[in-house]
C-alpha cells in the first residue's frame, strides 16, 4: 500500500506540474526562444542597451541582430544568453579585405567580448551586392575571407559564422520559385561567395519583404497571400508545390538560383522581414493592422517550427525587423515604422508578444488589434478536462 501511495504522489506531482506549465505558458516560451529581431539604432531617443536587454529577457528573444559593433551592446549582452548577430559597416570593407587590417578589426571589435558576449555571426556589409555603390561588390568577397581567416587565427571560427546579408533584388526571377535565378551580372561574383559559404557551412542570409511586393502592384497580388492568411495560395506548375505566402516562396526562389551555379546544400536565412506600421501616401499597405497580421501569423509559423515547401523538415530560421521605430532613418516614412516598440518601450501595434518579468507568451487571438493577448479559452477548458480526466483514472486506478 505503501509503494501505491508513493506512486499515486509522484504521479499527481507530474500532472500538477503538466497543469501548471499550461496556465504560465510554458511550453510557448521554449518555442519562443527560436525568434531572432534587428535592434536598429538609428534614433536620438532609443532606450539605453541595459533597457534593450531587459526587453529581450521579458520577451525570452535570444537572438539578436545589430548593425555594427556598439561596444556599449557588446558589454551590456554580456553573460545574457542572448546570441548576437554583428554588421561590418559597408564603408569598411576597403580596409578589411586586407588580411592585416580584417585581423586587427576582430582583435579590436569581437575578441575582448567573446566569450562572454554570446557572438555568433559577423555580416560582412549589408545588401552590398545591390547597393548604390557598386564599387563595393568586387571588394566584398575578399572581405568576407579575411575575416573568416581572422577567426580562424584567433580560433573563434567555429563559433562565429561569416556571411552578408542580400536584398532579394539579387534575383533576376523569383516567380514561381523553381525559376528563381540571380542577376547575369552577379553570377561570376556570386559563385565565389557561394564557394565560400559551402566550404565553411555558414548560411546565405536574405533580407526578404513582401511587403515591397504587394506595394508595387497591390492589385495583382493578395493581401491574404503576403500577409499568411488564408488563401488559396500558389502551385509552382514545375515542381507542384504548393505556397500558401509570400515569404516561403522567396525563399526557395534563393534555393533554386544556388542550386543554378551549384550549390544545392547551403541554408538560407531571413536576415530581415517586416512590416511598417505607417508610410507615405503613396506607400499602399503600410497600416498598423497590416503590420500585425503579418507579423503575427509569421510567429505562429515560427511556433509550429515550420519549414519552406522545399525544405519542410528545416525550420525557417527569420529575424524579424525591427525592434524600435528608428526616426532618424532616411528615406520614405515607412523606413521609420518598422518596429514593434516606439522608442519610450511602448507598442507601436500588439503583434501577440507579451512581456513579463517571468514568461512571454504569443497570443493565438486571430484579431491582431486587441491590446492585451488573449487566452485561447477552448484549449484551456479542453486541456483542464483531460488532466482530470486523467486525475480519474489514476485515483480509480491505485486507491
Amino acid at each position: 500500500m505503501a509503494n501505491c501511495s508513493t506512486r499515486l504522489i509522484a504521479m499527481l506531482h507530474i500532472i500538477l506540474l503538466i497543469i501548471i506549465m499550461s496556465f504560465t505558458g510554458f511550453h510557448f516560451v521554449r518555442q519562443v526562444e527560436s525568434l531572432g529581431i534587428n535592434y536598429g539604432q538609428i534614433g536620438n531617443n532609443l532606450p539605453q542597451p541595459q533597457i534593450v536587454l531587459q526587453l529581450l529577457r521579458s520577451l525570452k528573444i535570444t537572438k539578436a541582430r545589430i548593425y555594427d559593433t556598439n561596444p556599449q551592446v557588446l558589454a551590456a549582452f554580456a553573460n545574457s544568453g542572448v546570441s548576437l548577430i554583428v554588421t561590418i559597416e559597408n564603408d569598411m570593407l576597403a580596409t578589411v579585405m586586407d588580411q592585416q587590417q580584417a585581423l586587427q578589426w576582430v582583435t579590436n571589435h569581437i575578441k575582448p567580448y567573446v566569450p562572454d558576449t554570446k557572438i555568433t555571426g559577423i555580416a560582412v556589409g549589408n545588401e552590398v551586392f545591390t547597393g548604390d555603390d557598386i564599387s563595393l561588390i568586387d571588394k566584398l568577397v575578399p572581405a568576407i575571407v579575411s575575416i573568416h581567416k581572422a577567426l580562424v587565427d584567433l580560433g573563434l571560427d567555429q563559433s562565429i559564422q561569416v556571411s552578408t546579408p542580400s536584398s532579394l533584388a539579387v534575383l533576376a526571377n523569383s516567380f514561381p520559385p523553381s525559376a528563381g535565378c540571380f542577376q547575369p551580372e552577379l553570377n561570376q561574383i556570386m559563385t565565389q561567395f557561394l564557394h565560400f559559404l559551402s566550404n565553411t557551412k555558414s548560411p546565405f542570409w536574405i533580407n526578404a519583404y513582401p511587403y515591397f511586393a504587394y506595394k508595387d502592384d497591390p492589385s495583382g497580388i493578395p493581401l491574404n497571400y503576403v500577409l499568411f492568411n488564408t488563401n488559396n495560395g500558389m502551385i509552382d506548375p514545375h515542381t507542384k508545390l504548393k505556397y500558401d505566402n509570400m515569404l516561403y516562396a522567396q525563399v526557395d526562389s534563393v534555393v533554386y538560383a544556388m542550386a543554378r551555379l551549384g550549390f544545392g546544400g547551403i541554408e538560407v536565412k531571413v536576415s530581415e522581414t517586416g512590416w511598417p506600421s505607417q508610410g507615405d501616401p503613396n506607400e499602399v499597405g503600410a497600416t498598423a493592422t497590416n503590420a500585425a497580421i503579418y507579423n503575427r501569423n509569421l510567429l505562429r509559423r515560427q511556433l509550429k517550427n515550420e519549414g519552406t515547401p522545399l525544405k519542410p523538415k528545416l525550420k525557417l530560421d527569420v529575424y524579424l525587423f525591427a525592434l524600435f521605430n528608428e526616426d532618424m532613418k532616411p528615406g520614405p516614412a515607412s523606413e521609420r515604422n518598422y518596429g514593434l516598440y516606439e522608442p519610450d518601450l511602448t507598442m507601436a501595434y500588439n503583434v501577440g508578444l507579451s512581456p513579463s518579468t517571468s514568461t512571454a507568451t504569443i497570443s493565438l487571438s486571430s484579431n491582431a488589434d486587441h491590446l492585451v493577448p488573449k487566452m485561447n479559452y477552448r484549449c484551456l477548458i479542453y486541456s483542464m478536462f483531460v488532466h482530470m480526466l486523467a486525475l480519474q483514472v489514476f485515483i480509480r486506478r491505485y486507491i
